[in-house]
């Protein structure tokens, strides 16, 4: 495979409700999530965790090929503050610290090898849920979970139709050989939330069929690339779980892990990411770091 692609991810939020709960209309449901992810963005602003990705590069019939890459990344959440129109949009800081248990290298910064290794500055993936975005998917109600979701509030999206087609381009990181792709593939996915505190407790996501990515012409020259590359498939799953800080005592919704495959055709490289959020602190007052 010639190159490597950088894995991104949007994302769904899900949440739980009592036993024998009613369902609200979607839209009512969403707007008490999308006041619960604006103090979520609000109050992450005080944590800093560690995460872990592990990305591993797979062939057609998902059989691994090669060694998986490791990395270790400091992270926190940076949120804007709003406007009367609603709340802002909030992105994810990551601070590299290590690469296979080893602190980076200056040739890490540009080495094909990073390619898949997290951004350092990307949406905070529960954002699609804010009255600011809410226009750009369908939204319905799927009822009450069962077994061990049973006290879960489903809600189905879709990608709303998008206004562009998917194009190609280099990473903008600057590690040789590396891509990725702007514009939205269409997808499908289900959210859980919460009755009781509206926090987003898992998120699944698919894409719906093989999607073509168009390959600028000049890209195409410049590294012997089809017009065309094609996403046959892309599975996303985030969950999350309860933090519970101390002096004071509070407890918080945060992420436990991600995990996502990526089948690629035409020159990218498919692979299957597990991302494992840990070690959770919290600035209190006076800089103080609290686990």
């Amino acid at each position: 495979m010639r190159g490597a692609h950088r894995l991104t991810v949007a994302a769904v939020a899900m949440l739980a409700v009592g036993a024998g709960a009613q369902a609200p209309d979607v839209d009512s449901l969403l707007e008490r999530v999308g006041e619960r992810i604006a103090e979520y963005y609000r109050r992450a602003q005080n944590v800093v965790c560690i995460e872990k990705s592990t990305v591993q590069p797979i062939g057609f019939n998902f059989s691994p090929e090669g060694f998986a890459r490791v990395t270790e990344s400091e992270l926190h959440v940076e949120s804007d503050a709003g406007d009367s129109d609603g709340p802002g949009e909030a992105k994810v800081v990551r601070e590299l610290r290590r690469v296979h248990g080893r602190t980076p290298r200056e040739k890490d910064k540009k080495d094909r090898a990073g390619c898949t290794d997290p951004n350092p500055l990307s949406t905070e993936p529960l954002s699609f849920l804010l009255p600011s975005h809410r226009s750009e998917y369908h939204f319905v109600s799927a009822g009450v979970g069962k077994g061990k979701d049973r006290s879960a509030l489903l809600v189905d999206f879709t990608l709303a139709s998008p206004e562009r087609k998917p194009e190609l381009f280099e990473d903008p990181q600057g590690h040789e050989d590396c891509y990725d792709w702007k514009g939205p593939l269409p997808m499908k996915g289900r959210v859980w939330v919460d009755s009781t505190t509206y926090d987003v407790l898992r998120v699944e996501f698919r894409t719906l069929g093989p999607i073509d990515i168009r390959v600028p012409l000049r890209l195409q020259r410049r590294h012997n690339l089809a017009d065309r590359v094609v996403v046959d498939r892309e599975d996303t799953t985030i969950r999350y779980r309860m933090v519970a800080f101390r002096d004071p005592d509070e407890s918080l919704m945060l992420p436990e892990s991600i995990e996502s495959l990526i089948v690629v055709r035409g020159g990218l490289q498919s692979t299957r990411r597990s991302q494992t959020f840990s070690d959770y602190r919290r600035f209190v007052t006076g800089a103080r770091l609290v686990k």
